[in-house]
């Protein structure tokens, strides 16, 4: 199997991700445009009929339009548990979603980051990922990397730290990128092949610039948001 496909997540990797949004169709063009995604009759974006993402509605109007990046568990109960014990909080509890897709939940972290968890059912997330057009990477920007070293080590301590671990997500201050008073959050990265001119399509499409692109350890990137305010980031990987 190549690399970028993947059948089953280790605990602790990104397999998800999601985009609340007021006007799905809107989304639907905007990311089918920017990605050359479709979209199947749930709302799932595909690229080269894989699925790479979701788009849903936003139902509660106080809920902001973002985009999350889910977890991959065996036991979502078991591992929701294990967060408040960390010092975790539990926004949604582990419910089934689709029709036997897996179970979901939502929490945070100690610092009020928001992340997903991906029970896997007969959906087990990413189809493909790595390369342009699908997911890349997540980073946390964090108030406190130290805290969030430990819970998430801890945590996700094989997908971080185990034999042959790749993790496909890190942690850095929010003050190296947002405003100071950003909260800390996740932000998902998105592939491409060339930043300026993928910045330059998201100005095309009716997004704006948050971050002009940047050099990272990781690639060039530069932090967006589509035309109803989900902020996301375009990663051009460093050969």
């Amino acid at each position: 199997m190549a690399e970028n496909r993947a059948s089953g997540y280790v605990e602790g990797v990104p397999c998800w991700v999601d985009a609340q949004l007021p006007d799905v169709e809107a989304g639907k063009r905007f990311y089918g445009e920017l990605f050359g995604w479709s979209f199947d009759e749930r709302g799932y974006a595909l690229k080269d009929g894989e699925p790479v993402a979701a788009l849903v509605p936003k139902t509660d109007g106080r809920m902001p339009t973002v985009w999350t990046v889910h977890f991959a568990t065996p036991d979502a109960g078991a591992l929701v548990r294990r967060i408040r014990e960390a010092g975790g909080q539990i926004v949604t509890a582990p419910v089934e979603a689709g029709a036997g897709d897996g179970v979901t939940a939502l929490v945070t972290d100690p610092e009020g980051a928001v992340f997903g968890l991906w029970q896997a059912g007969s959906h087990p997330g990413f189809g493909r990922r790595h390369e342009p057009g699908t997911f890349a990477w997540a980073e946390l920007y964090a108030r406190d990397t130290e805290t969030a070293n430990d819970f998430y080590g801890d945590l996700f301590h094989e997908a971080l730290f185990g034999p042959g671990a790749r993790p496909d997500f890190g942690r850095a201050p929010v003050s190296d990128v947002f405003p100071a008073e950003m909260p800390p959050h996740f932000l998902v990265h998105f592939a491409v092949e060339d930043c300026a001119e993928a910045v330059e399509a998201v100005q095309g499409l009716g997004g704006r610039v948050q971050a002009p692109p940047f050099e990272t350890s990781y690639g060039t990137v530069a932090v967006v948001t589509d035309n109803q305010g989900a902020s996301f980031a375009l990663l051009q990987r460093s050969n």
